[in-house]
């Protein structure tokens, strides 16, 4: 049984527009020690699919499909027994900690209460461990600052206290999503060695959820890329970054900057995403895509096993070879 498993979860909101799919039929598995990365575009339905199985979802919204964790479905969950997991077995990093953090409450308060709550230490115990962790994510003067408030704290700072709080009773589980948006390079690459210790130390099994592909190269086993609330491709991380498979895939790799490539412009995908509300019938990247024709428009493509690599799934009528030509010509959008 793997740690986590989620069957085909799909995430509504009711709106005046409208019943809106945000996310439509995603499933993964992750064993201890394994990092999913979840890649695409704002408004793809990732940070959507994350909240859903931790029971965050807004007042109209509803998540269906299975998440579970030990065999044990996150989305049947009474509160009071999700409680009990959320913030403990499995925690999240959430992506903006001004919104995140309570302006009203230390530092201090924040995280020892989370210890205090799962772990029934003392206050001088949560403390501690609490100073250890902000030490560990590299904040300056740690056992002082612990004592200040959020708005006190840069926004980088800000991220790396809600990253040390996801981590104060070592998950199972951490859920990432943007951990290292606010953060220059040198402490983006500190975050990820953190968490690389973190898995080797606990076993930890990671989704991140980032628009950051180096992060994913650096950090995920497996990739899924999304497009419209649906997943275009996914399978394990040198198969998706060496030989991808779908071309919108490909217009994400083609839009990174190469560093030995100082004089190539890249290669951005006009348009904008597919309004949630008004779906393409067909593929949802048909509006974009330079290889969409009759087919792509009106059916939408299952999610199936590549021809040429069972391990990669992908959802597209075009062959391999015909997204393959696409890559080599540097070229992935109308």
């Amino acid at each position: 049984m793997s740690l986590i498993e989620v069957k085909n979860l799909g995430v509504q909101f009711q709106t005046r527009d409208g019943l809106i799919y945000a996310v439509n039929g995603i499933n993964f598995a992750l064993e201890r020690g394994q990092t999913l990365g979840i890649v695409g575009e704002s408004g793809s339905g990732k940070s959507q699919s994350v909240l859903a199985m931790m029971g965050l979802l807004a007042n109209n919204g509803k998540a269906t499909g299975q998440a579970l964790y030990q065999g044990r479905d996150l989305l049947a969950m009474k509160p009071a027994e999700l409680n009990k997991i959320r913030g403990n077995r499995v925690a999240m990093i959430f992506q903006d900690p001004m919104t995140s953090l309570n302006p009203y409450l230390t530092v201090e308060r924040q995280m020892t209460e989370v210890l205090q709550f799962h772990k029934g230490l003392d206050r001088k115990s949560a403390r501690a461990k609490s100073v250890a962790l902000l030490d560990a994510v590299k904040i300056p003067e740690a056992a002082r600052r612990i004592a200040m408030y959020p708005h006190e704290f840069s926004g980088g700072m800000r991220q790396r206290v809600m990253i040390a709080m996801a981590l104060l009773c070592e998950p199972e589980v951490l859920i990432a999503d943007e951990p290292t948006t606010a953060l220059d390079v040198t402490v983006q690459a500190q975050i990820i060695a953190l968490l690389r210790d973190l898995q080797r130390d606990f076993g930890t099994a990671i989704v991140m959820i980032t628009h950051d592909l180096g992060v994913v190269a650096g950090l995920c086993d497996e990739v899924m890329v999304l497009y419209g609330g649906r997943v275009m491709e996914q399978g394990d991380a040198n198969s998706i970054f060496y030989r991808a498979t779908h071309p919108y895939t490909v217009g994400l790799l083609g839009a990174i900057p190469r560093l030995d490539a100082e004089d190539e412009a890249l290669v951005a995908i006009p348009g904008a995403p597919p309004n949630m509300a008004r779906l393409p019938k067909g593929c949802p990247f048909s509006e974009r895509c330079t290889l969409a024709n009759a087919e792509c428009r009106e059916v939408l493509p299952a999610l199936l096993a590549a021809e040429n690599n069972p391990a990669v799934r992908r959802a597209c009528h075009k062959s391999i070879q015909a997204v393959s030509e696409l890559a080599a010509k540097g070229v992935s959008h109308a």
